[in-house]
């Protein structure tokens, strides 16, 4: 960061670079990733477009970025909290998850359309963001993990079911966001949480 001889603060780069991607993920909260354009993040910036590519060499750069640095921003608000019993600390994730979905719900079904679609560079980030979610749940050995309480070891087949759970899991949130229908969150994260020893049950 320097000072220009008239007295405004020049930002670095990279720095300057953070804040529009920063800008980016709150607008992308609100707004669907096609309607997130240079043009919104120039206005909404007050910088010019030109600029902005200076930033991110096309739209296309631009939605990427952002949409990593929102998939960067959910991976670090749902990590698991180090205190509790394995299955209260999976709730606790669970909480931050669907409170993330809440915030960001025009832009996260954003992503998990344009994943669907066949969009690869969101496909990829979607798909990354959603291991880093799951493997969670298999990161945590021994007496303080989840698979030790469900009596479980990481198998290719108990794997799946987790990514099976997991599917099923966003498909749930993302509805009940939309539309509550009379389902109290803490009923929400009950049910949510303990849908994985279910699906886990028949694992051999």
């Amino acid at each position: 960061m320097t000072t220009t001889p008239s007295g405004r603060t020049r930002l670095h780069p990279e720095t300057r670079r953070e804040q529009l991607l920063e800008l980016g993920v709150r607008l992308l909260s609100t707004r669907s990733l096609d309607e997130l354009s240079i043009d919104v993040l120039a206005e909404e910036a007050g910088i010019s477009r030109g600029l902005l590519y200076h930033y991110f060499g096309n739209k296309q750069d631009f939605h990427r970025a952002v949409v990593r640095h929102a998939a960067d921003d959910l991976i670090r608000v749902t990590a698991p909290v180090p205190e509790g019993e394995p299955l209260e600390r999976l709730g606790r994730s669970l909480d931050a998850y669907v409170g993330y979905v809440e915030a960001n719900y025009a832009g996260y079904v954003s992503l998990v359309r344009g994943a669907a679609s066949g969009n690869e560079d969101l496909q990829r980030i979607y798909e990354e963001a959603r291991a880093a979610l799951t493997d969670r749940i298999f990161d945590v050995a021994g007496a303080e993990g989840v698979l030790d309480v469900l009596h479980l070891q990481d198998t290719p087949p108990v794997r799946l079911m987790v990514r099976g759970w997991s599917a099923m899991a966003e498909d749930v949130v993302i509805a009940w966001v939309r539309d509550p229908r009379g389902v109290p969150r803490e009923d929400l994260l009950t049910m949510l949480a303990a849908a994985l020893p279910g699906v886990l049950s028949g694992t051999p």
